[in-house]
């Protein structure tokens, strides 16, 4: 998979690959970064210069779904000397006009609540039932519609996943909440359409389960819908000659546990764990840990591994020892959240470990 997509941004670079003498990749750095259609475009050219000359190689922009503004931009970042990647929220599509027309679409929890009018912790939870085929064929329309845009080379899914049945522990205070154990209300997704199909496959209604959430067959049926809508986004994105990448919980046990999300059984061409330590009251040790992880997941596989890191919290120093542990550690890469978060010292950082390489 990761060599389809060498073999994609070389064919646009006019370079027969199997011409070219094998050489190591180069470690990649990247940044998030969300677009607003009514900034001009001297702003993103300024913005895009100042990744660029800063060692970032790719930038993943966030459009809310919009074709139009991506084709407007992707040549601005190019022209800066970055990858383009078209930025997706996939199955939290909070301010979907098209959804919101259709509540039936909306996950619902154990106790019986849709995130239509009663998403878990914030409002911005609008999470679409993975199962559903309208709400699913929605979601894959959207990521067709981005793939089709000239000169972009993936479409990166983020929210692909269920909503948090556990947060990260250095969230919870925020929420005043207490998470020992699998709670009712975060537990996700017992619509009709979900509970009759998995009654279908196996003969047992979930909502009659005395313990559903160590029911192992029930687990297996929704982190095998998560993986059918990514599957076949991978199709979607190959059939248009992009590759596919995600936002993905830290490592693939922990992301299982907490989301629902095996991403190393995952169609996928690369993974940007969200290895932010500050969310989990960890060092920035930890990020080498659950780097190391990750990668020895995706042993074989074929599939590339990015280190996401959240610099808000960390000192420049840090971000510089976050950015040498994710090499240590195997990754492909390392991306931060957000390219306008990051301060003048951590660029530097940025910049001195990329002149290092």
């Amino acid at each position: 998979m990761a060599l389809f997509g060498a073999v994609i941004f070389n064919a646009c670079q006019g370079k027969n690959p199997e011409l070219e003498a094998p050489t190591k990749t180069p470690f990649k750095y990247w940044t998030w970064t969300t677009a607003n259609a009514e900034r001009t475009d001297d702003s993103y050219v300024s913005e895009f210069e100042k990744y660029a000359q800063n060692g970032i190689d790719a930038v993943l922009i966030n459009t809310n779904t919009d074709p139009s503004l991506l084709a407007r931009l992707t040549p601005i970042a190019q022209k800066a000397g970055l990858e383009v990647h078209a930025w997706i929220m996939a199955i939290n599509r909070p301010g979907d006009k098209e959804a919101e027309k259709h509540p039936e679409w909306y996950a619902v929890s154990r106790d019986g609540k849709s995130c239509f009018d009663q998403p878990p912790y914030v409002g911005y939870y609008k999470w679409m039932c993975p199962t559903r085929e309208a709400s699913r064929n929605h979601v894959l329309s959207l990521v067709e519609g981005l793939a089709k845009v000239a000169g972009v080379a993936s479409v990166h899914l983020d929210y692909i996943r269920y909503s948090d049945i556990y947060l990260p522990v250095g969230l919870l205070p925020k929420y005043d909440l207490v998470q020992d154990t699998e709670l009712p209300e975060f537990d996700f997704c017992y619509c009709e359409v979900c509970v009759a199909a998995f009654e279908k496959e196996h003969h047992r209604n979930p909502l009659e389960m005395t313990h559903p959430e160590i029911d192992i067959e029930w687990k297996q049926f929704r982190l095998n819908k998560v993986k059918s809508i990514v599957d076949e986004a991978f199709e979607i994105a190959h059939k248009n000659n992009k590759i596919l990448t995600a936002a993905v919980f830290p490592y693939p046990e922990m992301a299982d546990h907490m989301v629902r999300q095996r991403w190393d059984k995952w169609k996928i061409d690369a993974v940007l764990p969200m290895i932010y330590n500050s969310f989990y009251n960890e060092g920035v040790d930890w990020i080498g840990f659950a780097t190391a992880q990750g990668v020895k997941d995706l042993e074989g596989k074929g599939v590339g591994l990015h280190t996401g890191v959240y610099v808000p919290p960390m000192s420049a120093e840090d971000l510089g020892l976050a950015i040498q542990i994710a090499k240590d550690n195997g990754a492909n890469g390392v991306s931060f959240f957000d390219g306008n978060a990051i301060t003048l010292e951590q660029w530097k950082e940025i910049k001195t470990s990329k002149e290092q390489d």
